[in-house]
């Protein structure tokens, strides 16, 4: 049996809010028309819990965009989030609630390692379009010691940097 997932020690959601680029992620069902300009924006919602925008552009340009919720599950570390992005009235589902655990997190909060427990989903962030070879190499290496298949990490495309 592998080793459980580990998350960081603690994330300061404060400093975690704001615009993440997907540098890189294992592939998934509900990404498949994204192919690239993948960002994902967190902010305070009013109820107290984190709005969550997905944004991505199809292989037209085309820019599609996922509404959601994310709330904080451990509140000792605020590392697991379940995030939901299906209506809200369905919101009693455990099902529709998905996994969001925050792995590997810069000390500057420049880039994050987010997956989920059952090692099906991984995202590698940063706060820019692009990350320097070093910081690239330390966030997979994060998903690795966690069990996740590294080798099937696809890259995302971005049109511009900032």
């Amino acid at each position: 049996m592998p080793t459980p997932v580990r998350t960081v020690p603690h994330v300061d959601l404060d400093r975690y809010l704001g615009e993440w680029f997907e540098i890189a992620r294992l592939p998934n069902r509900f990404q498949t028309d994204c192919a690239g300009d993948v960002r994902a924006t967190y902010a305070y919602a009013a109820d107290g819990r984190v709005s969550v925008t997905n944004r991505c552009a199809r292989q037209n340009g085309e820019v599609i965009e996922a509404k959601g919720v994310a709330k904080v599950v451990d509140t000792r570390t605020s590392a697991r989030l379940k995030v939901r992005f299906a209506p809200a009235f369905l919101s009693f589902l455990p099902i529709v609630w998905g996994d969001y655990w925050i792995l590997g997190l810069a000390r500057d909060y420049s880039w994050a390692v987010v997956g989920s427990p059952d090692r099906k989903y991984l995202w590698i962030l940063a706060r820019e379009s692009s990350m320097d070879v070093e910081q690239y190499s330390r966030a997979v290496a994060v998903a690795k010691a966690n069990g996740f298949a590294v080798d099937s990490v696809v890259k995302t495309l971005h049109s511009h940097t900032p």
